[in-house]
């Protein structure tokens, strides 16, 4: 049987396209699974997973529990604005806290980049990144490229523009990791104050103009201004940004090609893209949401395997 090369899921950059494929394999079988009139299956009978939040989630929250109890496994659900990290306790003394209950797998988010790295090599248990601060969200990176996948195909060859807040963007940074991985062709587009400097050291153009971006790309990921990670004002209102680097049907309609477009949620509605856009027939935004569960009980299950 094939397995995973890592015992965690800490980054894309940790892994290989060998995990990738196979991850996806995997997803495309628990696709079926929860588009049954049973959705469940026992696999994970014996696994015991906790998801630890210490930072506001809804929707990466919701698709990791859903994922979890599809596979059968027992979840307890910890947040940390009613926890004893409000009291001074550390972070390995909280975690280590919840392995006693005999937990052997954890789900994190964290505000602090490297933290789930950080508690992989300090606690016997297998982590989950389910995103440290601006640095890294490996598993949303894993469902954009297998909604690319679904809808064109392959990956490999396709050119893909992520457009936005890049800067504080942990989804632009794991979705360039892996686009490239797979043989994708990746540009930016978006405010010059929202694209980190050495964007191009990864291999990544840069383009300011949104229209020749959209004239350039198969693909468009448009990502959502991270407004409470904004310390000071990197564009002048949400007005202009909206007017520069918003999509509308008539911009879509304009193009000379038909062009998929993809949010990793929650959508700004009018800001990033307008509703007609969203709701199109060249959105994937709801695939994205779908095909999230299959990803994450592929990750999971693989991830379990190699627990001994």
């Amino acid at each position: 049987m094939k397995e995973l090369s890592v015992n965690h899921l800490l980054g894309i950059k940790y892994i290989n396209k060998n995990d990738i494929d196979l991850i996806f394999e995997t997803a495309d079988q628990f696709k079926e699974v929860i588009n049954r009139p049973i959705k469940k299956v026992p696999s994970l009978q014996h696994i015991t997973i906790a998801n630890i939040f210490f930072e506001d989630s809804t929707r990466t929250k919701l698709s990791f529990e859903l994922a979890q109890k599809r596979l059968s496994a027992d979840v307890m659900s910890f947040s940390a604005a009613q926890s004893s990290v409000k009291k001074g306790e550390t972070l390995i003394d909280t975690v280590n806290n919840i392995l006693s209950m005999k937990v052997d797998m954890v789900v994190m988010r964290h505000k602090n980049p490297g933290a789930a790295y950080f508690l992989s090599q300090n606690v016997k248990a297998s982590i989950v990144n389910a995103g440290d601060g601006a640095h890294e969200h490996p598993t949303q990176a894993l469902l954009d490229s297998y909604s690319i996948r679904e809808r064109l195909g392959d990956v490999g060859g396709k050119k893909v523009v992520i457009v936005g807040d890049i800067l504080h963007s942990r989804v632009a940074l794991s979705n360039i990791f892996a686009l490239q991985m797979q043989g994708a062709e990746v540009m930016v587009c978006g405010p010059k104050t929202l694209i980190p400097r050495y964007i191009e050291s990864l291999g990544v153009r840069y383009e300011p103009n949104l229209r020749k971006a959209l004239e350039w790309c198969d693909v468009a990921n448009m990502l959502r201004v991270q407004n409470e990670r904004l310390d000071v004002n990197y564009f002048p209102s949400t007005r202009e940004y909206s007017q520069q680097y918003g999509v509308d049907k008539a911009l879509l309609d304009s193009l000379n090609k038909e062009i998929v477009i993809m949010h990793p949620g929650p959508i700004n509605r009018g800001v990033e893209i307008t509703s007609d856009v969203a709701d199109s027939q060249q959105s994937v935004i709801l695939n994205q949401v779908e095909n999230g569960v299959a990803v994450r009980m592929a990750v999971i299950y693989l991830l379990a395997q190699k627990i001994k």
